[in-house]
This record gives C-alpha cells, structure tokens and sequence, in this order.
C-alpha cells in the first residue's frame, strides 16, 4: 500500500476515534445537566407544594379568625344586654 492511503486511513480512523468519543463525552455531559434539571424542577415542585398547603392552612384559619370574632362579637352584645337588663332593673 502507498503510504499515502495508510496516512489518510490512519487520519480517518483518529478522526472517527475522536468525533465518536466527542459524542459520547457530550451524550453524558447532557444527561448529567438533565438529571441537575431535574433534581432542581422537584425542589421547585416541593416549594409549590408547600406554598399550596399553606395557603390552605391560611384560609383554614382565616375562617377560624372569623368565627372566633363573631362570637367575641356575640358575646359583647350578650354582655351589653345583660348590663342593661342590670342596669334597668337596678334602676326600678
């Protein structure tokens, strides 16, 4: 054989060494970056899901607040009248 056709066989053969390693050196690079992306997306989905169940725990208490109130509010008016009631009655 020329040695010109074992150079360019040689050349094609580090060629192809080199491009099929390339590949394979970038193949895992993006699977790693994908599996970073991904552990990244579940934190983020934990971070939702936390927010979601707090903000039921929000209202949940904001409800409680609530009714607490009216009946802080009940009471009041339930003393007011009782106060009234004594305080009329006193009076006759």
């Amino acid at each position: 054989m020329d040695n010109t056709i074992i150079v360019a066989m040689v050349s094609g053969m580090c060629t192809l060494i080199g491009t099929l390693g390339g590949i394979v050196a970038s193949g895992k690079l993006t699977s790693y970056r994908l599996e970073q992306l991904e552990k990244k997306v579940d934190k983020h989905n934990k971070v939702i899901e936390r927010t979601y169940n707090l903000e039921k725990q929000t209202e949940l208490l904001s409800e409680k607040i609530k009714v607490a109130n009216n009946r802080i509010g009940d009471l009041e008016d339930i003393t007011k009248a009782l106060e009234n009631i004594e305080h009329h009655g006193s009076a006759t």
